[in-house]
């Protein structure tokens, strides 16, 4: 839904505008469409989605509050650098749900859940066969959260996709660099395996160390390209040049 015809459609549907904005927003800056540190304008946003600037600044200010944008008063808003403090943050979140819910699934998983698990790493297997990033990042998504539903907390996976929004910022910049996707399903179907033995330390240490892998990606990442992160403390300010230009678009 990441088109105004799209937006419109859900509108239609009687759906609240300004959630629908945020939805747009964060999708795009969560696929990187908008790149950390780049300047983004209410004016332009507004046209393009075909609504006017009060729901798009509402929702940019719900993205700051999420970490995702940094506005800076009469200098602009722009989309914010990853902060490893943050990625952090939001990998000891989705650990602990991920984790606690998994210990609840050993045991109680059925060979239809299994198979279902099993489905999807085919699918995996068939994204990365063609080099499909963008289909495999949808498919990841989609077993983490079967894998939670199982436990019977599928509740809890729109907590956990809150979360790691700033965790799949840095996922999607990874992948292209590690070129890693055979290894990630490895480690799912490794969960799986696990899972169906009913072997419950050991599901959880594949688990724990699938999802620590960002970790050492983000270092290669931030290593190659320093200029999409900031420090740990505080936002990186933008330069001048880069504020005026924002600035005059919302003149």
């Amino acid at each position: 839904m990441g088109s105004a015809e799209g937006l419109h459609a859900a509108r239609s549907r009687g759906r609240n505008t300004r959630q629908l904005v945020h939805e747009v927003l964060r999708a795009r800056i969560v696929g990187l469409e908008l790149a950390p540190g780049s300047a983004v304008s209410e004016n332009d946003l507004a046209a393009e989605l075909g609504v006017s600037r009060t729901p798009v600044r509402e929702s940019l200010i719900l993205l700051a509050d999420e970490g995702l944008v940094d506005i800076y008063p009469q200098m602009g808003t722009f989309i914010s650098r990853i902060r490893e403090r943050d990625v952090a943050s939001a990998q000891f979140i989705r650990e602990a749900l991920e984790c606690a819910a998994l210990r609840d699934a050993v045991g109680r998983a059925t060979a239809r859940d299994v198979a279902e698990l099993r489905v999807l790493l085919i699918a995996q297997e068939e994204a990365d066969a063609q080099s499909d990033m963008a289909g495999f990042f949808q498919l990841d998504e989609q077993f983490h959260q079967r894998l939670m539903a199982v436990s019977g907390h599928g509740s809890a996976w729109p907590v956990v996709s809150q979360a790691k929004a700033q965790l799949d910022r840095a996922r999607r910049l990874s992948l292209p660099m590690t070129q890693q996707m055979s290894l990630l399903i490895g480690q799912h179907r490794e969960v799986v395996d696990l899972l169906e033995e009913g072997d419950l330390e050991r599901a959880d240490g594949a688990l724990r160390s699938h999802l620590r892998l960002v970790f050492s990606d983000v270092e290669k990442i931030r290593a190659k390209h320093p200029e999409l992160f900031s420090d740990q403390d505080a936002p990186l300010k933008p330069r001048r040049d880069s504020a005026r230009r924002a600035a005059a678009r919302e003149d």
